[in-house]
């Protein structure tokens, strides 16, 4: 279970980096990716960076790549920007949360149509 410090440096994190990655980054790997979630560990010193991108699988391992190589580049504005005293190492992780929800919403969609299909010759049966 994180800790309040461990919650509140995340979303410190979580804020900064968005605006880092939006606004400071001229990688053109870089696709349109957003930050869903950060987690530190307990000692503050690593912290893996959910992203989620948009586009197809080279994309995605493109704009991992690129966040990958600038990891540096984040930790020093980081470090300019926030007041902590370690910058923890970042680790970029792709969020695929997205996606398995929509496969879960198309499985459920799939399942109420069959069902809908099914219920009005039950009741015209139940009926007779």
């Amino acid at each position: 279970m994180a800790t309040r410090r461990q919650r509140q440096v995340a979303e410190l994190l979580h804020e900064e980096l968005s605006q880092i990655i939006q606004f400071e980054s001229r990688d053109p790997r870089l696709g349109f990716v957003t930050v869903t979630g950060v987690e530190v560990n307990p000692d503050l010193r690593f912290a893996r960076v959910f992203i989620s991108v948009l586009g197809d699988d080279e994309e995605v391992r493109s704009t991992l790549a690129g966040l990958t190589n600038a990891t540096q580049f984040y930790r020093h504005r980081l470090r300019e920007n926030l007041s902590l005293r370690y910058i923890p190492e970042l680790h970029f992780k792709v969020d695929n949360s997205f996606e398995q929800g929509m496969r879960i919403d198309k499985l459920l969609d799939e399942i109420r149509s069959d069902t809908a299909d099914t219920e009005p010759d039950s009741e015209i049966e139940a009926s007779d």
